[in-house]
């Protein structure tokens, strides 16, 4: 019996015996429009979810504003860089997330949280999974109006219909800063505050281009049957040919992919880049897709 008290902690000395299992990198999630960190019927119950199919991780559920409401608001209505900002110094702050996070983003919290990872390494996202996000923008949106804020969404439709590359639009209204119209590309590229900053339309920032490339995996999620985002294929990164608005290019065919301006070629050959599919309307997903095919990328 001796021996046997002394071999096993000989072995793990060695490595050849297995210790306590590692622990789930935590993981870090950011609503869509109309929504909020905490809504049970949506991000919290995707919080619930994977704290229960993940023993012992830290989910942290991005709330912007010290309210519920005002979460909800500000998805809306507040400044997408301001945003950005304030959710890189939550993260900087917690100290749960200070040797590496992985990052889920559904519908717009998808490119908000890549351009997290293209303006904030530190502390540094590991992989970011992209559920429904729009990364080369939408137009002509709005087909369907989330949750119950149908007059708020008639509004912004007229809103963005008359100016969306106004000064005042882009400034306070969210859906504008990321409304990429393929017949008026020259106005999108010098007008658009926040998406054709992070997708590099203005020029190359190799700090972007660098952060983005650290990342271990880039997973991009497109509902096979959405009506809530136009085109879209911007789900995984395509968009509309370039001058009309009926043909769409997937990423490959894209001038930012040809000419590396974000890293995703270099990135797409490396296989960092994971392209899914999944049957179904905007954000519509059963649990058994999501542990089979999602969580899987947070183990």
């Amino acid at each position: 019996m001796a021996a046997l008290r002394v071999a096993v902690p000989v072995l793990a000395l060695l490595g050849l015996c297995p210790g306590p299992a590692a622990a789930a990198a935590p993981l870090v999630i950011w609503h869509g429009m109309g929504d909020s960190c905490c809504n049970p019927v949506s991000m919290g119950y995707i919080k619930k979810l994977v704290e229960k199919k993940i023993p012992g991780i830290y989910v942290l559920s991005l709330k912007i504003g010290s309210t519920l409401i005002q979460d909800m608001e500000n998805s809306f209505f507040m400044n997408v860089n301001e945003q950005v900002s304030e959710v890189c110094r939550q993260l900087a702050q917690d100290p749960q997330l200070q040797r590496g996070y992985n990052a889920m983003g559904f519908s717009q919290g998808g490119q908000f949280l890549r351009a997290v990872a293209q303006r904030c390494p530190a502390p540094a996202m590991l992989s970011l999974i992209s559920i429904g996000g729009q990364h080369q923008g939408s137009v002509y949106g709005f087909p369907r109006c989330p949750g119950e804020s149908s007059h708020l969404c008639d509004w912004i439709r007229k809103t963005l219909d008359l100016g969306a590359y106004s000064k005042a639009v882009q400034e306070h209204l969210v859906q504008a800063e990321y409304w990429h119209d393929p017949l008026k590309e020259e106005e999108y590229r010098k007008n658009s505050i926040f998406l054709a900053d992070i997708n590099q339309e203005r020029g190359v920032n190799e700090t972007y281009k660098k952060n983005l490339m650290a990342l271990k995996k880039f997973v991009m999620v497109k509902f096979l049957n959405d009506t809530m985002v136009d085109p879209p294929i911007s789900e995984w990164f395509g968009f509309y040919k370039s001058g009309q608005a009926k043909e769409t290019i997937p990423l490959q065919e894209t001038s930012l992919y040809k000419e590396d301006r974000l890293g995703l070629q270099e990135m797409d050959k490396a296989g960092k880049l994971v392209f899914l599919g999944v049957q179904g309307d905007h954000l519509h997903f059963s649990e058994e897709w999501f542990d089979s095919t999602i969580l899987p990328f947070l183990q």
